[in-house]
């Protein structure tokens, strides 16, 4: 049987957010909103459809893993890790109040507990900007792991700001954890043992994507 995990140890190596209200308020007021279409964004980049088996690495409250629910439907399946209980604790409350089956569970992005290629789709949506080198590498790695061959793995992550760029404030927000450089994040991808064949801008705020495939 495929193995469920490596050896990286249970705690996760980047910063943890275990404050569900503030995360879905500035989440809130950074797409000013446009958190649903932002969602239903990612999912058509992914090509999330009925039937699919989808992962969400580093969950936070839920909202995509509950829209891809629907997505999917009864053929599909929807799984989703988090670090934080706090955040998988309104990531649940959320799944039921919208009759969405998700199977959320916590763990590190380093460490998924599933077995080798049990999806179809995994996302890691604003997450390896947490995280140093090291551990977005094992990140992606764990992401390839979990994918099936011909799987897809969509990443979306903060882009740095042009110099001499002014900001708003939910801007100095997210500068302050970080971001990942499109060359450094198609570094990690391409290290990760996957193939990208789609890459650019989400077409919101700063973000960028890189879609690759097992």
């Amino acid at each position: 049987m495929p193995p469920e995990g490596n050896s990286t140890p249970a705690q996760a190596p980047g910063i943890l957010i275990h404050s569900p209200r503030a995360y879905d308020f500035f989440v809130a007021l950074f797409l000013w909103g446009k958190e649903r279409a932002f969602r239903s964004r990612l999912l058509d980049l992914a090509r999330v459809g009925p039937g699919k088996a989808v992962l969400d690495v580093a969950c936070g409250t839920g909202s995509l893993a509950v829209l891809a629910a629907a997505r999917v439907g009864q053929g599909g399946s929807v799984a989703a890790v988090d670090a934080s209980p706090e955040m998988l604790a309104r990531a649940r409350l959320k799944a039921k109040r919208r009759g969405a089956v998700v199977d959320f569970r916590a763990a590190p992005a380093q460490a998924l507990p599933f077995s080798a290629e049990s999806f179809d789709v995994v996302f890691g949506t604003l997450m390896l900007h947490h995280q140093a080198p090291k551990a977005r590498s094992l990140c992606v790695a764990e992401m390839r792991r979990v994918l099936k061959l011909g799987g897809r793995v969509l990443i979306v992550e903060f882009d740095a700001p042009p110099p001499g760029h002014r900001q708003g404030l939910i801007g100095h927000l997210h500068r302050r954890h970080g971001h990942v450089k499109p060359r450094d994040l198609m570094r990690v991808v391409t290290g990760a043992g996957l193939t990208p064949r789609e890459c650019g801008p989400v077409g919101v705020k700063d973000m960028h994507y890189v879609l690759a495939e097992a």
